[in-house]
């Protein structure tokens, strides 16, 4: 079920508009949760023109929900692995997204799509479980 879901995952950053706005989505996401003035930023080296053109919206865009002063961002030169492929389906890859800290590193904030496709899927987990086992789960 989550494999499947991982697959999906990746036709999101196949479509070239609509992943644009997700990126900048989030990139204020992730600003709005660390609030810090100076930002290190990860992503895929695939995605890096992509983040390019929406670094600076989003920087003003956060500034504006935060009622702060844009922060920022430095795009570090070390990526986030690249997406699955069929040879490599073991190694580590990423579906996309984002992975912002701070300038010191101590906080981080995984914005993946990988990363979000987790948190969902442990959410869900009892209501799978439900469904697949049926009745009422014991604690």
């Amino acid at each position: 079920m989550k494999e499947s879901a991982s697959i999906e995952l990746l036709l999101v950053s196949d479509d070239p508009k609509a992943y644009k706005k997700l990126r900048q989505g989030l990139i204020v996401q992730s600003l709005l949760r660390l609030k810090e003035h100076s930002i290190l930023l990860h992503c895929r080296e695939v995605d890096l023109k992509l983040v390019e053109t929406v670094l600076e919206d989003s920087k003003q865009e956060y500034a504006q929900k935060a009622k702060v002063a844009a922060p920022k961002i430095i795009v570090d030169s070390v990526y986030l692995p690249p997406p699955p492929s069929g040879s490599e389906s073991h190694g580590p890859s990423c579906s996309g997204g984002v992975v912002l800290a701070s300038q010191n590193g101590k906080i981080v904030c995984e914005n993946t799509l990988d990363a979000r496709l987790d948190v969902a899927f442990r959410q869900k987990l009892p209501e799978i479980r439900k469904r697949l086992l049926g009745g009422e789960l014991s604690a």
